[in-house]
């Protein structure tokens, strides 16, 4: 491909040096679990997110998991999730033992819809889990309002929003509790499989301490049926240092959107909304188009790579095949899996590179007729 959807390796060499010497202070430490450089990102992304406390774990599907558990959901609960959605965010729901149950999400941004939400809550609801999809936080202020009439707590999937803002507020603190996944490819990403859970809450961030090393407090005491996902010293390490240069790279991934919205405007492209208040950090620049794999395959002719986010809703995957879904809280969930589109954005991404794809898409949506 003339321009690839990410280009990962420019951003771990921009740092290269930095990352290697903080691998071998790793190596020669001789700690490399649960130590000082776990403790150092911890504190660093905490102070990032605007909360009291960070929680590195394994992934960000733990991350989910591990707050959901601490939040006391569990056994035949109900967990209200987006329609739209990486099964990631359904996947935790179930994991925790509870039942997804899909709420629709709105037509512009893609993110949960506060009054479809409404309709999904039952008695045996326990918590509501917004997706701050593509980059973009969902509308806190909608969906807090309904979360406080129905005194449920809120867990924030921040995966895809390392840096976001919403009202002046970070991704990470709107809620009681943020999962973040730091898969190489977010636009916070480790050089593997990392995650972290961002609260101000005490109790549960111990709780979530607790659960992610076996239940314990205290080696060979265990309280709590707990799992093995510790965020290691090297991720860590690797994270704090890519963690100094996220807000410049988050404001090139912005200006690279910008850029997008002039050049697309005028086109048949359904292009993204910025809700009011938002602050995206653009990891994903998405587009719809009613014919969007043909389009996929003009633009591939024209060397650019393309992805789709996501082809197939939670609720039509194999996984979830025995659930009971209300068709009226999928419906445009169901428009979108068929329709988006996802175009090559990140902070390496050239001027020239960014001009050549909205020429291509301008191009192949005349080709499209």
């Amino acid at each position: 491909m003339r321009i690839p959807f990410l280009d990962v390796r420019a951003t771990n060499g921009e740092v290269r040096a930095d990352l290697l010497a903080a691998c071998e202070r790793v190596v020669d430490s001789g700690w490399y679990l649960l130590g000082a450089e776990l403790e150092a990102f911890e504190t660093l992304f905490a102070e990032f997110c605007g909360c009291k406390h960070a929680i590195g774990v394994g992934n960000g599907l733990d991350a989910l998991t591990l707050a959901l558990r601490a939040l006391g959901v569990g056994e035949g609960d109900e967990v209200v999730v987006p329609s739209h959605t990486f099964i990631a965010t359904w996947l935790a729901v179930t994991q925790a033992g509870a039942i997804p149950v899909p709420a629709d999400v709105d037509e512009a941004t893609a993110n949960l819809d506060p009054e479809r939400l409404e309709a999904a809550i039952t008695p045996r609801t326990r918590a509501i889990v917004p997706v701050d999809l593509y980059g973009q936080p969902a509308d806190w202020d909608g969906i807090t309002e309904v979360a406080r009439r129905h005194d449920l707590p809120l867990l924030e999937d921040a995966a895809q929003a390392h840096g976001a803002r919403w009202r002046g507020r970070s991704a990470g603190s709107l809620g009681a509790a943020a999962g973040f996944s730091f898969y190489p490819g977010k636009n916070l990403g480790a050089l593997g499989d990392a995650g972290a859970v961002t609260t101000d809450d005490d109790a549960l961030a111990a709780g979530i301490r607790k659960l992610r090393n076996y239940g314990s407090e205290r080696k060979y005491f265990h309280d709590a049926q707990g799992v093995n996902s510790r965020l290691d010293e090297i991720q860590a390490a690797l994270l704090s240092v890519k963690l100094a240069r996220l807000d410049a790279q988050n404001e090139r991934r912005r200006q690279i959107a910008t850029r997008y919205l002039e050049g697309l405007r005028d086109t048949p492209m359904r292009l993204p909304l910025v809700a009011e208040g938002s602050v995206p950090v653009w990891h994903l620049f998405v587009i719809r188009h009613p014919d969007r794999d043909r389009l996929a395959d003009e633009l591939r002719r024209h060397g650019v790579e393309t992805l789709i986010h996501y082809p197939v809703p939670p609720h039509r995957s194999g996984a979830y095949r025995g659930l009971t879904v209300d068709p009226d809280q999928v419906r445009v969930a169901e428009r979108l899996a068929d329709e988006v589109l996802s175009l090559p954005i990140g902070p390496h991404l050239s001027d020239d590179d960014a001009d050549e794809v909205v020429a291509a898409v301008r191009d192949a949506s005349s080709a499209l007729g």
